[in-house]
């Protein structure tokens, strides 16, 4: 995930922000509207106009005039001041460039503060610190709104392209658009901060463990037990125990739905799911059919997928599985079901064993995690890219301290939005840590790639191709990209593909209906669509519609589910996961070719191709990586894929053999749910 709070879209990050008191007499005060009211020594009540707000503005002073009665000098001055009202001067180019120029300096300060006090207070959760990443979420996010509103000062104006798309960024890129009351926005960055803390402080303290030296599992503990254990009472217990976290954060989290709308309406959106779905260069509508027309593509596979997993899970566990209908949440090997690779070993057909255990073969080299990230960093430099400078070494976070709490949850930072490159994450000695440091760094070395751009531009296409771009990198670790770094000496048989396949798709496609439903939540949730007191029946009633599992246990509105989702609780939008999942095949199909894979005359799969060491490959990816948000996605997309459209057909070319394979075996089982 990355992370990168600047005042903008928020890509991996999970922060929010505005400030508690306005710039005063940042701007210059309109017509001599206020020396004019000096003048008149009029009453007090006009000049709470000018001192409690940033927009002492000559529509707040012309409308006080037009109310003016009585004294005939007072009538001939507002006569004479409104006339002048009328006649303001439309802004120019010039006044366009200089405004540009001054939001990105300040963009730019705010964003590398705001940065440094949430990289402490993810590596040092106390209350001080929630405090004072609040107040920075709050200065960078409420200049940001304010700037989103000043922005719309130059609509009228005809500007050259990349000036037109800057404005265009500044209204559209919050995550978080604070409201302009101070006493509002500070409560909403408090709230987002709370929330936040909240899920990283998260513990279950089951009973059993109360006089023991380690009486609380924190995600991390549950996350083992999840993907470890086969015990259905012990699994069940872990999965119940890391839902028992969120319900105290509904009542907050209600409240910042409304505040967080409030702030929304204020810069003309709908509400904040509006909000999210504009920025994707493309009407919030038309965006929403794209999703479906892009799970419609897909949505044949999962259904293959998800049949074959619940009748092998029901030979395991027997009615704890029914043989049809919905699968119970807690035995997919993930807290979430949301990545189903721990079963693997459950549903695995005997001839298809992959031929190698990389958690394993890991372990029996003595890997550290320091090992895994130089392994990380080696795939980028074989594509040309530089090196990691010394500072990601010094300030990275790669392993759970022993002494404090911090949050885990694996994300990518850009400090400085130039050099200042770093991760964060607990690491532990297994595969997906492995593939997951290769993603991660994807997202550092595409931050650096596009640090020459202006401010504004500094980002990716869209927030999908962020998370696409460190997938599309960890579909390279393949068993040839494993040969060659000298973890396998020989890559297993054509033979063993399905099981391959298989293993990738219980993280692939199984994520897919659940990438996209979390936010088909929250843009209901957001509109009203779904009420407070509906949160927990509508949340499994689209993991239902989707994903087509079931909660283990009966569930209510004391509950609060979603937030025992880190994307939920951080306010981090998710949609852009789904997207990453349909762009890394596109991008890793077009990479591919560009590598030379397959080669002219072979019979290379899709699956089997990796980038490494391709420059021809890096090459193209970097072109694509250093145009960041300066151009709509679709111009990005199509340096790299040759198209503008996104197109989910890389994803079935990809996982054909297995689809196939899935259909013979899912013979006379039932399909759906």
């Amino acid at each position: 995930m990355k992370k990168s709070l600047r005042p903008g879209p928020k890509a991996a990050g999970q922060r929010h922000a505005p400030p508690s008191t306005p710039l005063r007499n940042s701007r210059k005060t309109e017509c001599g509207a206020k020396q004019f009211l000096v003048r008149l020594e009029v009453h007090a009540a006009p000049f709470a106009l000018l001192g409690n707000s940033r927009k002492t503005e000559r529509g707040a002073v012309c409308s006080w005039l037009g109310e003016v009665h009585g004294a005939p000098v007072a009538l001939l001055l507002a006569t004479l001041f409104l006339a002048a009202c009328g006649r303001e001067a439309q802004p120019t180019m010039d006044d366009a460039a200089k405004f540009l120029a001054d939001a990105e300096e300040k963009l730019l300060a705010l964003g590398v503060e705001d940065q440094q006090a949430d990289w402490i207070h993810e590596n040092f959760i106390t209350d001080d610190t929630e405090a004072v990443s609040a107040k920075a979420d709050q200065r960078a996010i409420d200049e940001s709104v304010i700037l989103a509103k000043e922005a719309t000062r130059f609509d009228k104006l005809t500007l050259p392209e990349d000036m037109a798309r800057k404005m265009k960024l500044l209204k559209i890129g919050l995550v978080l658009a604070t409201p302009s009351d101070p006493k509002l926005s500070e409560e909403v960055t408090r709230l987002a901060a709370s929330l936040d803390g909240a899920y990283g402080k998260g513990k279950y303290c089951p009973d059993r463990l109360k006089t023991s030296d380690h009486p609380c599992l924190d995600i991390e503990d549950i996350t083992k037990i999840m993907a470890t254990s086969t015990k259905p009472d012990e699994l069940l217990d872990a999965w119940r125990g890391w839902h028992s976290i969120s319900p105290p954060m509904r009542k907050d989290f209600t409240r910042f739905v409304e505040l967080s709308n409030k702030g929304a309406s204020e810069l003309g959106f709908k509400d904040t799911g509006a909000m999210w779905r504009s920025k994707y260069d493309m009407a919030p509508d038309d965006f929403s059919k794209e999703l479906d027309r892009l799970w419609d593509q897909v949505r044949p596979l999962y259904l293959s997928l998800h049949s074959y997993v619940r009748w092998k899970l029901h030979d395991k566990y027997g009615d704890a599985v029914p043989a049809s209908g919905p699968i119970p949440a807690h035995l997919l090997g993930n807290i979430w079901a949301q990545d189903w690779t721990n079963i693997y070993k459950l549903i695995a057909p005997a001839a298809a064993d992959p031929g190698y255990d990389l958690t394993q073969i890991l372990k029996s080299r003595g890997t550290k995690p320091l090992d895994m990230v130089k392994d990380g960093e080696h795939f980028f430099t074989s594509l040309g890219f530089a090196p990691l400078p010394q500072t990601f070494w010094q300030r990275s976070l790669f392993t759970k301290p022993q002494d404090r709490d911090v949050v885990c949850h694996a994300s990518a930072w850009d400090i400085d939005y130039v050099e200042d490159l770093r991760i964060k994450i607990c690491l532990d000695i297994t595969t997906e840590f492995f593939v997951t440091v290769h993603h991660e760094l994807g997202h550092n070395f595409y931050q650096r790639a596009y640090d020459k751009q202006p401010f504004l531009f500094r980002d990716s296409a869209n927030d999908g191709f962020h998370e696409a771009i460190g997938d599309t990198i960890a579909l390279s670790v393949t068993p040839e990209y494993l040969v060659k770094i000298g973890l396998l000496p020989k890559a297993p048989d054509a033979s063993k593909d399905i099981g391959l396949l298989l293993n990738k798709a219980l993280e692939k496609i199984a994520f897919l209906p659940f990438g996209l439903m979390i936010d088909q939540w929250r843009w209901k949730v957001f509109s009203g669509e779904i009420s407070p007191a509906q949160y927990d029946q509508a949340w499994w009633d689209l993991r239902l519609k989707y994903q087509g599992v079931a909660p283990p246990v009966p569930r209510s509105e004391d509950d609060f589910d979603p937030g025992a989702k880190y994307h939920v609780a951080a306010n981090v939008p998710y949609m852009r996961y789904f997207l990453a999942d349909i762009l890394q095949f596109q991008f890793h199909r077009a990479l591919a070719k560009e590598a030379g894979c397959p080669a002219p005359g072979s019979n290379t799969p899709l699956h089997r191709c990796s980038i490494y060491e391709s420059k021809a490959a890096g090459d193209k990816l970097n072109a694509m990586l250093q145009m960041g948000v300066s151009k709509p996605w679709q111009d990005a997309l199509n340096t790299i894929a040759g198209t503008r459209a996104m197109d989910a057909s890389a994803i079935v070319d990809y996982f054909a053999p297995l689809k196939a394979w899935l259909d013979e075996q899912n013979k006379g089982k039932p399909v759906g749910w």
